[in-house]
């Protein structure tokens, strides 16, 4: 993957009429891909597999003949809002971040014409890596345990990379508001949760007005957000040493406090001392020997930012509470038989407990372990 050539402006494309409900029509996206020079004939491209099995932006694995596959993002299947899952502007920021710092698929395609599938979309370089859920790779899982703590290193360097990285200098200076970011935050999810209430949520509403009593001041660093920043969206290569690929999943990203990222990914990182999780989906792989701490990653951030850190329980907390707004929106659609083919029933219990625990939290003013306080401990290497 070669991050330091930016892909070529989007070739002018001519709708083409999608067939039935294929999300991913193939004889109507062939000729697009034709005229983008990416296949010399149609019939190159194979069939396609989706990949994942998220509810937001649908990712695609395009089987093509004579080359590497390739991947394919777009929105959801029925209305959406106007701001709703933007794949064009997706698409804009890993292109933006192709010659930085910050590893991600080679953006090569975008097509604003929902003629060909339905929908806007954007095609970019497969990369050859895999996310961290549930178990490791057979040369990590069998390999130096020491090692292992590869995967918080090169996750907090990419991080710290994209929150040093200047907007101005990727053309992304335009990307969202800084000024006010997590008070719009706050106020947007207390709306979702407001959307998604089938039962008293005492607990969550508490934690809601703590958050907005207790605001971070505005006037601290700004930069370039992820919003969805975790293991989940981070692609490794499979053989050792530990190497970050890219970052992927960009549909969130804007300009806004960068330490809400960081209070995201110490969310959804486990310890080996930590006591059962309420939700079963919380992937337990850190909880492995060998992976880097909390602390740890709090203090590697911090030496590469170079600057020492705040108290950081506003940002677990935030971090924490966004999880049980959404999850307490999936268990609405479970009442409301609007589910799909997805059990949530397990949340019927599992979310009031995190949202219990949650609310324990804030009371104390203080996360559950002193590392999650933050770090002011020297910041050079």
């Amino acid at each position: 993957m070669d991050n330091g050539v930016p892909a070529p402006e989007p070739p002018p494309l001519h709708a083409v009429a999608a067939s039935g409900a294929d999300p991913v029509p193939l004889d109507a996206l062939a000729p697009v891909l034709v005229r983008a020079g990416l296949i010399a004939r149609p019939d190159q491209l194979l069939g396609r597999r989706r990949i994942g099995a998220g509810q937001s932006n649908l990712t695609f694995l395009l089987d093509l003949a004579g080359r590497a596959p390739l991947v394919l993002r777009r929105p959801p299947r029925g209305p959406l809002p106007p701001s709703a899952h933007d794949i064009l502007r997706e698409y804009r920021i890993v292109r933006a971040l192709g010659p930085s710092a910050v590893p991600v698929p080679r953006a090569l395609l975008a097509c604003d014409d929902p003629g060909p599938i339905g929908a806007p979309f954007y095609v970019m370089e497969r990369v050859d890596g895999d996310s961290l859920r549930t178990e490791l790779p057979p040369a990590f899982a069998a390999g130096d345990l020491a090692a292992r703590a590869g995967y918080g290193d090169r996750a907090i360097d990419a991080l710290a990379a994209l929150h040093l990285l200047d907007p101005a200098s990727v053309g992304l200076d335009d990307l969202g508001r800084p000024s006010g970011y997590l008070a719009r935050q706050v106020r947007r999810w207390c709306q979702q949760l407001d959307y998604a209430r089938t039962r008293p949520m005492d607990d969550l509403d508490a934690v809601g007005r703590w958050l907005a009593e207790r605001l971070p001041d505005d006037r601290g660093p700004s930069g370039l957000v992820h919003g969805d920043y975790k293991l989940d969206n981070l692609l490794f290569a499979p053989e050792p040493p530990v190497r970050l690929l890219a970052v992927v999943d960009w549909e969130l990203a804007t300009r806004g406090d960068p330490l809400a990222d960081l209070g995201w990914l110490l969310a959804f990182w486990r310890q080996a001392d930590d006591p059962p999780p309420e939700l079963p989906i919380i992937p337990r792989v850190t909880e492995l020997p060998g992976f880097s701490t909390r602390a740890e990653l709090v203090d590697r951030y911090a030496r590469r930012v170079g600057r020492p850190l705040p108290d950081l329980t506003f940002y677990v907390a935030f971090a924490m509470w966004k999880m049980a707004v959404l999850l307490e929106g999936h268990w609405a659609r479970h009442v409301r038989g609007t589910a799909g083919g997805f059990d949530f029933a397990y949340l019927e219990t599992a979310n009031p407990a995190l949202a219990a625990r949650l609310r324990r939290i804030t009371e104390r003013g203080t996360w559950e372990r002193s590392e999650y306080r933050g770090s002011t401990s020297a910041i050079s290497d």
